[in-house]
């Protein structure tokens, strides 16, 4: 018993000797940290599928409507501004969905539903993306018409619109 005692007494003299020698003198100094979070933005799109045009009778007289989606994920706090160009198969500022030969149906773009603000590639007609307020993507429809009364023949139709986000 008596050895261990001896043993533990040794060990904590030493212990006490390590201690001593790193408390001695000090100095201390800060460390930066920094980070900078740039702005970024990504886009993405759904088709705007009008399916099927009637000529004849039901667009003769009335709009074939429809909708697509454009998708923005941006760094938060970033606004940006989404453009859609006038298309592949434009003419001038008209845009046009192209099917075979040399036939054409004239289509629009618009930011809301009443169909009333052409969505265009421009400072001024281009979409306002607020500032994000987290990094989930935000959904903004497409809402598209296609001209009633359009002489076309029978066939496909499409035409590809280049979306692109400015932020």
């Amino acid at each position: 018993m008596r050895r261990i005692v001896i043993v533990l007494t040794g060990f904590a003299v030493v212990s006490v000797a390590a201690e001593s020698r790193l408390r001695g003198q000090s100095a201390t100094a800060n460390l930066s940290i920094s980070a900078t979070v740039s702005k970024n933005c990504t886009i993405s799109t759904a088709p705007v599928a009008f399916g099927a045009y009637d000529s004849v009778t039901t667009n003769a007289t009335a709009p074939l409507d429809g909708t697509g989606t454009v998708i923005v994920t941006c760094t938060k706090g970033a606004p940006a501004k989404v453009g859609l160009n006038a298309g592949a198969n434009a003419q001038g500022a008209t845009r046009r969905m192209a099917g075979t030969a040399a036939e054409h149906l004239t289509y629009e773009l618009y930011k809301d539903a009443a169909h009333a603000s052409v969505w265009g590639n421009t400072a001024a007609d281009a979409l306002d993306v607020p500032a994000a307020v987290n990094q989930n993507p935000q959904n903004f429809t497409v809402y598209g018409r296609v001209l009633q009364n359009q002489t076309a023949a029978v066939g496909a139709y499409t035409d590809t619109v280049v979306a692109t986000v400015n932020f």
